[in-house]
């Protein structure tokens, strides 16, 4: 059953589980990233039956505001592998 949760939650794209799923899977494999994912539901299931608190999505970028710096310092360097000089301004809000 918790397999079955997983895999629904793996193929949702706009969910923090689909992010993790697809970010492991790259990684990791599909069979691992499922696991993975099917013991954070069982983390999020327990951490809201104990807290009787409800659940708050983080949503499906939250790996990319969670280290933005580590994530443009990565992209940079790979751009400056491939023979690219990069200078990064940020636009303004």
């Amino acid at each position: 059953m918790l397999s079955e949760v997983a895999w629904a939650n793996a193929r949702n794209p706009t969910t923090y589980l689909g992010a993790q799923f697809r970010r492991l899977a790259h990684r990791r494999g599909v069979s691992k990233a499922l696991v993975a994912v099917a013991h954070s539901v069982l983390v999020l299931v327990s951490h809201v039956l104990t807290t009787k608190q409800p659940y708050q999505e983080l949503g499906a970028d939250y790996f990319d505001h969670l280290h933005q710096s580590q994530l443009e310092r990565h992209h940079v360097r790979r751009l400056e592998q491939l023979g690219y000089t990069v200078s990064l301004t940020p636009q303004p809000a």
